[in-house]
């Protein structure tokens, strides 16, 4: 071991123990970051491609200017990952790719501030950066070299990330980076990559300025979710100047509905989180712009109080975020995780809003103000959410009433599919709600189905006058012909009813889904060969027959565990979820399950469950990398559903590659 490695060690060793102490006076620059950083970073939407250069830096710059978003909040334009060589110079320095950055990084920073933005850069605190294709130069014992080199061309933001680090402890490679940053003179925001591995929330409040609490994020839905949720969990360590990341936003890059990227930006704004765009901007729709420009929702995130918000109840994946504004306001966001529709509601107390007469409700979404006696609440699709800005008011009651309509179909079990069988009957509820003080007059409730299929009421659709705080439900049996086609059809609600302040009837929508299934399996089979009902992972699609490569469909290569290598089965990569519509027919499912061998690694920590509907009927407990390949048997017998569901071990969804080799059911 060489000298400097050797002093490395022994400070790391030092610094463990508790020995060591760095100074409080060499703290990371309080001033900094007193509300969450917005900006861009472009490694969501071109990773190292070589679309990834000075034009395209250029070009967000330019559109951060004409499409508003400067002056809504964002300011920092980010490069990441692949913008040097391979290789440092003579002197030791990094070097811009030549191709990629042809007038060097100075110009390209000179070039962001003078559209009165910020720049900033990305390397690793390790000896290589986390490029698959091997790395470019980091920064262990390069920190004051580097910070140097930053600092002269003029670097506002850098992003610190955790590959290659060779064990040296992570609280001392983080610190020396922001020593040798303060030593600069210059304000540069500094963003640890450590994903988690570490808890820098319990220790990095003195070193960055904001820290990655998760790994990577994906661009679909099941990602997002898994990521928000370790997030969620760590309120109480953020604030100004000292932030919780859970990565960029995927807003925009294709991957998930407009739907489903609202309540995204919706989730990281109420969390506090920093509001980094991942998406090409030269390239994304006109959704994506409004999404990224609600300044109310923007606000919620800038709010000088500089609070996390909060669950305050969490309800079979429906969800109650709350936070605290500066002016005695409370930010609320209803969201709902599940693939089935919910109708979910807070009362003012729960939300930590002292008792009123009333209350005005700012929809942040759909730009209405509505008064409430109570409640706020809101009837979301599946992945929907709804996010208001609620205060006391005494005038009330020159809003209008907040009404909510709601059609729910019966599922199985929370959050199930939509599932109706050919040739049966299912219930369905529409509903009216009043929240406010006013009451609300001549409300009446239709329900529209697929033709051929048909709908009757078995309780009254039509109510003359609905008081506040007062609900009106209508039951309905809806019948699936026995030829009803599989697919998903639109079951469509339609409400009409005269509420004060409003001179005409007014007319609200509801829209959900039926699902009809295929045929139930017959036979002995690999479930491999089946059609899922839905699936989600952590990383990248399920796979059939092939284990997970984290990117594209097909990249994972064979099924191998412990050294055997497996025709059947699935991929997976935690958290992961794969439904089947069994019908009732199937009584047995076996594999062979464990981590693959290509992604072994000591952070690889997953649990595999089988459920029958709701009913758990196999829990492997914690499978490691290291563990034996075991064997599954689970009795799915009567299930109209089989749900196969991979969970991360409480670690983080790193190198969770949950193999299922030689997937079988009998039906």
């Amino acid at each position: 071991m060489d000298l400097r490695r050797w002093r490395t060690a022994a400070v790391a060793t030092l610094i463990a123990a508790g020995t060591l102490v760095t100074p409080q006076a060499h703290a990371q620059k309080p001033d900094l970051a007193l509300t969450p950083p917005m900006g861009f970073n472009n490694w969501n939407s071109t990773h190292c491609r070589n679309d990834f250069n000075e034009d395209m830096v250029k070009g967000i710059a330019d559109i951060f200017v004409t499409k508003g978003l400067k002056d809504a909040g964002y300011e920092y334009v980010n490069i990441d990952d692949c913008w040097a060589l391979p290789e440092r110079d003579a002197n030791g320095d990094l070097v811009p790719h030549p191709v990629r950055f042809p007038n060097g990084i100075k110009a390209v920073a000179d070039y962001v501030h003078s559209k009165g933005l910020k720049f900033g850069i990305y390397t690793s605190a390790g000896t290589k950066t986390c490029n698959k294709e091997g790395g470019f130069p980091g920064g262990l014992d390069h920190e004051v070299q580097d910070a140097k080199l930053f600092a002269s061309w003029g670097v506002d933001y850098l992003k610190y990330d955790n590959c290659n680090n060779q064990g040296v402890d992570a609280k001392l490679r983080y610190t020396r980076m922001r020593d040798a940053l303060n030593a600069t003179g210059r304000k540069i925001v500094f963003s640890l990559c450590e994903w988690g591995q570490n808890k820098p929330w319990e220790w990095a409040k003195d070193v960055g300025h904001l820290w990655r609490t998760t790994g990577d994020i994906s661009d679909n839905w099941n990602s997002m979710v898994s990521i928000a949720k370790r997030n969620m969990e760590l309120a109480d360590f953020a604030g100004p100047g000292h932030w919780n990341d859970p990565d960029m936003l995927e807003v925009g890059n294709g991957g998930m509905t407009d739907l489903e990227y609202r309540s995204h930006f919706s989730l990281w704004s109420i969390m506090a989180a920093p509001l980094l765009i991942g998406a090409d901007l030269r390239k994304v729709t006109p959704e994506t712009f409004e999404i990224l420009e609600n300044r109310e929702v923007i606000a919620v995130n800038q709010d000088k109080l500089g609070l996390q918000g909060k669950v305050i109840r969490n309800e079979g994946g429906n969800h109650v975020l709350v936070k605290p504004l500066s002016n005695g306001d409370k930010a609320v966001l209803l969201f709902n995780e599940n693939d089935s529709a919910a109708t979910m509601s807070a009362t003012a107390s729960e939300l930590g809003l002292s008792q009123a007469s009333g209350y005005k409700v700012r929809d942040l979404w759909a730009k209405t103000t509505t008064h409430t006696a109570n409640a706020i609440s809101a009837a979301l699709p599946p992945h929907g959410s709804a996010m208001f800005r609620v205060s006391k008011a005494d005038d009330w009651y020159r809003y209008p009433p907040t009404v909510t309509t709601a059609a729910n179909g019966e599922v199985l079990y929370p959050g199930a599919l939509p599932i109706v069988q050919p040739g049966r009957t299912v219930t369905y509820t529409t509903s009216v709600t009043n929240a406010g003080r006013l009451p609300i007059a001549l409300v009446q409730a239709t329900l529209q189905v697929p033709q051929g299929w048909s709908a009757k009421a078995t309780t009254t659709s039509f109510k003359a006058i609905l008081p506040g705080e007062k609900s009106f439900r209508t039951t309905w049996q809806v019948t699936v012909p026995q030829n009803a086609q599989a697919g998903r059809f639109p079951v469509n609600a339609s409400f009409t009813f005269h509420s004060p302040h409003e001179n005409n009837p007014v007319t609200r929508q509801y829209s959900t889904e039926a699902l009809v299934p295929g045929a139930a399996p017959k036979g002995e089979l690999f479930v491999s060969d089946l059609k899922w009902l839905r699936s989600a992972n952590g990383h990248g699609p399920v796979e059939t027959d092939t284990t997970n490569g984290e990117a594209k469909q097909g990249d994972g290569g064979p099924i191998t565990i412990r050294g055997k290598v497996f025709a059947k089965g699935l991929g997976t990569h935690a958290p992961a979820h794969v439904e089947y519509y069994t019908g009732g027919n199937c009584t047995k499912l076996t594999a062979t399950i464990g981590i693959d061998d290509k992604k072994v690694n000591p952070l690889s920590l997953v649990s595999y469950e089988v459920w029958a509907d709701n009913r758990l009927v196999h829990d492997s407990g914690p499978v490691t990398g290291t563990d034996a390949a075991k064997s599954l048997e689970a009795d799915v017998s009567g299930a109209t559903v089989t749900r196969l569901i991979v969970k991360d071990g409480g670690n983080g969804k790193s190198y969770d590659h949950a193999d299922w080799a030689d997937l079988r059911i009998t039906c």
